[in-house]
């Protein structure tokens, strides 16, 4: 297992900012670099707090300014949620009405912490904002009873955000829904006599949820099954030739392979017996030569498993003079393939298994449109599709099954459940530590589990029995 780490949050304030524009305050934005090499590496602790001067370059301190970084370990998962929505604020606009947004603020160490600020709904004065989900122990430190200040403000482009009202609280009142809170403007309520309110904030719904994270259902049980795909078609050259991207180079290796030991040897620490299926897709194989878009790499079709990323190496280099490049590039088979499995697995109904597959390739997909109707209904599944463009072919069509712009949507309309393509193409990590590769492919698949499973209402699942495997991943016929 890759070394377990914990959940901690940063929280960053600052003070004595240098005013840098002219005609209003600094805009400031704080950027946290992390170097991903073999840097040296300064350990924050749970609950410690840094506070250093900001320099404008070494040795040239920025005024009086200071920076704040405390870090806190959350070891709560559980998060609240909630909607809220106001009526009745006050006008605020001279030419409109207002543009209210919401801040919510724990206490701490003497000062009034942010939480959570809401999106700024424009001239509105009964705004519904959207729901939200706010880390618990972040939210009110896991105490009910702790004090919340709730702050409706007019948004202002300079950052002179204008006070609306507030009122404080606690999260066990908010919990009282439908709970009205009656927004005070303390300088109003001094001045005016009369003075009632300048609105009020209603809490729709509040609830304290468990929420689940990516190693909570890996430790609990969860199996990645983790199947590769590797393109055999002729656009990839002829294996002989030094300009192949199927050639092995003196010392063995080749784009395809850097790609599979890259992403492989991340996933296989989440797979207890390191069994995986691999396969070819676009080749003529023997003994009748016919095209074949999901031939097992070690020929054993009834027993496609190689004993880790070695293992598939090992297949994938017995496999290339035995085969004869042609093609079309067709994904659909393959993804299908899998899919049938990880179908299988979701009728258990529990956060037991979860499908991975990795496709490499060197150019745009051919059946397009099959491919777009098997990643929609795969959507729907407990898998994930990883895809590694490798060469310098044109990966459009790639780009368009990442989906990153909207949901992948069939000819007919059907929209993706969810984002389960995850497209990088290799050459842009060609120079750069393995590492990197490996992070940036698999940035995506944690998310995708989370959600799938959070969507099913499942939680972790309990360790499988040792020796535990899912089905034999056999091609049909």
């Amino acid at each position: 297992m890759a070394h377990c780490v914990t959940l901690v949050q940063l929280s960053i304030s600052c003070d004595h900012l240098i005013d840098k524009d002219i005609g209003s305050k600094s805009d400031p934005l704080c950027v946290l670099l992390q170097d991903v090499g073999g840097g040296s590496w300064t350990e924050i602790v749970s609950s410690q707090i840094l506070t250093l001067p900001l320099m404008l370059k070494a040795g040239k301190p920025a005024g009086r300014g200071t920076i704040t970084v405390s870090a806190q370990e959350l070891k709560d998962s559980r998060v609240v949620t909630m909607e809220v929505e106001a009526r009745n604020l006050d006008k605020k606009d001279f030419l409109g009405k207002s543009d209210p947004f919401l801040e919510f603020f724990r206490q701490g160490d003497g000062k009034w912490h942010l939480t959570y600020r809401s999106e700024v709904i424009k001239n509105n004065l009964n705004p519904t904002w959207k729901r939200f989900s706010v880390p618990l122990q972040h939210f009110c430190g896991g105490e009910p009873s702790a004090p919340i200040q709730v702050r409706c403000s007019d948004y202002d482009s300079d950052g002179s955000h204008d006070l609306i009202g507030t009122f404080y609280t606690s999260l066990a009142q908010l919990q009282s829904v439908p709970a009205i809170f009656e927004c005070i403007h303390p300088e109003k309520q001094q001045k005016k006599k009369n003075y009632k309110n300048s609105g009020t904030i209603c809490i729709k719904t509040c609830q304290v949820e468990t929420e689940y994270s990516f190693l909570d259902y890996v430790m609990g049980g969860c199996q990645i099954n983790f199947t590769v795909g590797v393109d055999f078609t002729g656009s990839n050259g002829d294996p002989s030739s030094p300009d192949s991207l199927h050639y092995l180079s003196p010392t063995g290796v080749n784009e395809y392979l850097t790609a599979l030991w890259s992403v492989g040897s991340v996933v296989q620490d989440y797979d207890s017996d390191k069994l995986f299926p691999a396969f070819g897709f676009g080749a003529q194989v023997p003994p009748h030569w016919q095209v074949s878009h999901e031939f097992a790499l070690n020929f054993n079709p009834s027993n496609p498993y190689c004993t880790g990323i070695q293992g598939i190496v090992d297949a994938y280099r017995q496999a290339l003079p035995q085969v004869r490049l042609y093609g079309p590039t067709n994904f659909a088979p393959i993804i299908n393939h899998v899919a049938r499995f990880a179908a299988q697995a979701a009728h258990q109904r529990t956060a037991s298994q979860y499908f991975v597959l990795l496709l490499l390739t060197d150019g745009a997909v051919t059946d397009v449109e099959a491919t777009r109707e098997a990643v929609v209904r795969a959507s729907n599944l407990p898998m994930s599709v990883i895809i590694v463009g490798v060469g310098g072919a044109d990966f459009e069509a790639m780009e368009q099954l990442d989906a990153d712009g909207g949901p992948l949507r069939t000819r007919s309309g059907e929209a993706a459940a969810r984002d389960i393509v995850q497209f990088v193409p290799y050459r842009r990590f060609q120079n750069a530590p393995r590492e990197a590769l490996a992070q940036t492919v698999l940035a995506e698949v944690p998310a995708q589990l989370v959600s799938y499973f959070k969507a099913q209402g499942w939680a972790p699942f309990k360790p499988l029995p040792p020796g535990a495997k899912g089905p034999a991943q056999v091609p049909q016929a």
